[in-house]
């Protein structure tokens, strides 16, 4: 990628003097959860500039978006074929694709990442950016299991820095945790509060704590599921039909796994083992170990806890 030697020299307390109307976004991450954050920012008139490292990624991701928006558009504007196709046209006319990020974030509001789950990568990724965004734009990480804290850390923009954690699948899910660091200023937490709602989703508040609200909640029970199955207690296919009959839940704890990734749950839950290993929550699954060094990471590699053609 070329970099740009421009630097900025920036002042933490003009930067924090007023709240940011967000209007030009840039996304780091032509995967599924960047692709989708992209796709809603585009829709809702932001001006989006989606960043991954080759054009082939990026063709993959335009195409993504664009399928995406016209199985959306059919539901939204039954029989109105030339209303929806409007629609999809003016969302990716507010769409370019990059493959060099410092040259974008020169003019954008909001950066947002969605890389891969390492902390060490996605600090080298913002401690570069740092050095030529301006000094008002705010940064954001869309991590589920990483401190924001942490991540913050590699940038000189700690004020200006916080968590947006969205779901998958982005365009459909309304939730979104908006995550404030103890050195985010009200003033970046409220722009990223209201950059949410102006997505059309339902913000919730959260502290910078393993797995904030949901996955605090929801990456437990889905251990729990896997050691009651270890144990012998009940075969997986009970305990995903009892979850779905008994408690309502759409997906049962194996499937859903599987739909996860039995890689991202262990990388969760691995890491939040070594930051509290006394802790029998986070305790590491032997069964989930084996599998995922077996390759069989779920869904996407035809098989997890159950097999897929």
């Amino acid at each position: 990628m070329a970099f740009a030697t421009r630097r900025f020299v920036r002042s933490a307390s003009s930067a924090a003097a007023k709240k940011l109307i967000v209007k030009h976004v840039t996304v780091i991450g032509g995967g599924l959860m960047g692709a989708g954050i992209a796709q809603v920012a585009a829709a809702t008139g932001h001006t989006v500039v989606l960043v991954d490292q080759t054009d082939e990624i990026l063709k993959n991701s335009r195409k993504g978006i664009e399928d995406s928006l016209k199985r959306m558009t059919k539901k939204m504007f039954t029989d109105k074929p030339e209303a929806a196709a409007q629609f999809i046209e003016k969302t990716l006319k507010n769409l370019t694709v990059s493959t060099d990020p410092v040259a974008v974030v020169h003019s954008t509001d909001l950066v947002i990442e969605a890389i891969v789950e390492n902390l060490q990568v996605k600090n080298d990724l913002f401690k570069r950016l740092d050095k030529f965004a301006p000094e008002n734009t705010i940064f954001a990480s869309n991590t589920s299991s990483l401190q924001i804290t942490d991540i913050a850390n590699s940038t000189t923009r700690q004020d200006r820095f916080g968590g947006l954690h969205f779901f998958n699948p982005v365009p459909m899910m309304k939730l979104v945790e908006v995550i404030k660091t103890p050195m985010t200023n009200q003033k970046t937490f409220e722009s990223l509060m209201e950059f949410t709602k102006a997505l059309g989703k339902n913000p919730i508040s959260c502290k910078d704590t393993p797995g904030f609200v949901v996955n605090r909640l929801l990456v437990p029970y889905l251990m729990e599921a896997v050691r009651l199955y270890e144990r012998g207690d009940a075969s997986k296919e009970d305990i995903d039909v009892a979850m779905k009959l008994g408690a309502g839940y759409p997906m049962g704890p194996f499937e859903l796994l599987d739909y996860v990734g039995l890689d991202t749950s262990k990388y969760i839950i691995d890491g939040w083992h070594s930051l509290e290993p006394n802790n029998p929550l986070f305790a590491p699954s032997p069964l989930l170990n084996k599998l995922v060094e077996e390759r069989k990471m779920g869904k996407k590699t035809g098989e997890g806890f159950y097999k897929y053609k």
